[in-house]
This record gives structure tokens, sequence and C-alpha cells, in this order.
């Protein structure tokens, strides 16, 4: 364990965010998501939900430029608790977030330096990020 490190962060996931460039993407994603199928590096958190991992995250993570999050459009294109979870997680309004279509999220997601599979199990409970620069002394 490691002072001032949120307990939620194993080493593995450490070791993965610190390995990510600037503009490099992280997709914290929800029970459903075919992370296997889709990511090449995949973290599994089981027991916690993506508005916690994404807290933990930006504790550790700046996050780049507009749009500082993506997020999956729901099926009916409201925005969904969990939704607003995951934008005040961040740290951020939803006026900086892009919904993207389910389809298009994936073949985003495809790109993604890191997958982590929460055990998150609302719908659409899933978020890109980008992590921005690292600035001395920050």
């Amino acid at each position: 364990m490691l002072t001032g490190i949120d307990p939620v962060l194993s080493g593995e996931l450490l070791l993965h965010l610190d390995a990510m460039g600037h503009s490099d993407a992280v997709v914290i994603a929800d029970a459903h998501f075919p992370a296997a199928r889709l990511g090449e590096r995949v973290v599994v958190l089981p027991t916690l939900s993506t508005p916690e991992v994404l807290r933990a995250v930006r504790t550790v993570i700046p996050l780049d430029d507009e749009p500082v999050l993506d997020l999956m459009t729901s099926a009916d294109g409201t925005v969904l608790d969990v939704q607003r979870e995951l934008i005040a997680a961040a740290g951020t309004t939803e006026d900086a977030v892009r919904f993207v279509d389910r389809f298009a999220y994936y073949d985003e997601a495809a790109t993604a330096f890191l997958i982590i599979r929460t055990g998150e199990t609302r719908k659409y409970g899933n978020v890109t990020l980008r992590k921005g620069l690292v600035l001395p002394g920050a």
C-alpha cells in the first residue's frame, strides 16, 4: 500500500496509467462492456462502480482539452443518473462531454490505451477520458 494513493488504484492499474502519454485514452467501462474483445490492455475491478473508479483515476490523471469526457449515448438519448455521477466524478460539467453513439463508442474504445472494466451494472455506465499534460509541480 502507498501513502497518498487512492486504494482503488492497484499497482497494475497505476503501471498502465503511468505509461499513458498525452492524449492517450482510458475507458472506464461497466460490467456489460465487451472489454476483452476490444482492449489490448484490460484491468478488471469487479467490485467497484464506474464513478468510484473514475474518481480515483482523476486523482492521478489530468484531463486533456475538450471534450474532456466521452459518454455512450443512452438508447433514448437522455442523460442517466450514472452518467451524471460520472460527470461529477470527473470534476467537470455536461458542457464538456461528448455523447457518442453506442457502436461508434465501441470503435473508439478499441483504440484506447487502456480499458478498465468495473462491476458497474447500470446500463451506459461507460466513460472515456484522455490524459492531459502532467506539468511540473502538479
